[in-house]
């Protein structure tokens, strides 16, 4: 007898900072191609391996719920955000596995990230925990990329698409065959910076009730341009 098919939660970390529409792009494909059951936005609070977000996990927070309101599937989840200390993803797949054994989690990293898997805190444990879906990044070489150690996993582990999450659930890679989404959060807050003109240069690169909080609440402006 077949082995019963799991439903397959995507768990999608970042600091979204801010959320915008490669974000809700990549997460809509990545749902429709894998057939994931719903993807879930978690806002890391205190990220390890990256500088401290500039918005707060307050405003972070509300504009993904803001950016993901007008689509069903996509979920956003704070528990990163309220935890104390590190933002480790390991925490959080063993809460979410607590939470539903029975559930396969597809844990979602871009290329870059995935290339950094063996600096991160407690990180072969992932695999016990979850599936992993490598998302291609401009500039970013897989093969070259992968260390010793990661490059074992890679080979071992490497699976096929949307059955593969649901035969069980962790273990496997996924690489989708998913264009990359070149919009960069970085040159958002940059052209945010510079106001006006800047202001105007990312309308469409953003989620308008994302844009139309950051202007409100008058984030990611120059120094000069806050007070």
């Amino acid at each position: 007898m077949a082995a019963a098919m799991q439903t397959v939660l995507g768990v999608f970390g970042g600091t979204f900072d801010p959320v915008h529409c490669g974000h809700l792009e990549l997460a809509r494909e990545l749902r429709g191609t894998l057939a994931l059951s719903a993807i879930r936005f978690v806002p890391a609070g205190d990220p390890p391996h990256r500088r401290p977000p500039v918005a707060s996990a307050t405003h972070r927070l509300a504009m993904v719920e803001l950016a993901i309101a007008k689509h069903p599937g996509l979920e956003v989840d704070a528990r990163e955000m309220q935890r104390r200390g590190r933002s480790y993803t390991v925490t959080t797949l063993e809460e979410l596995r607590a939470e539903d054994p029975a559930r396969a989690l597809a844990l979602i990293l871009g290329a870059d990230a995935f290339l950094g898997l063996p600096t991160w805190h407690r990180w072969r444990e992932v695999f016990a925990l979850a599936h992993v879906v490598v998302v291609a990044r401009p500039g970013v070489t897989m093969e070259a990329g992968l260390s010793l150690e990661l490059a074992a996993e890679w080979s071992r582990r490497l699976g096929e698409g949307a059955a593969t999450l649901s035969s069980k659930a962790a273990g496997a890679i996924i690489q989708p065959r998913i264009a990359a989404h070149p919009i960069s959060a970085s040159a958002i807050r940059e052209s945010l910076g510079r106001g006006g003109a800047g202001i105007d240069a990312v309308r469409g690169l953003l989620p308008a009730a994302v844009l139309a909080y950051i202007e409100r609440n008058h984030l990611y402006l120059s120094p000069q341009d806050a007070t």
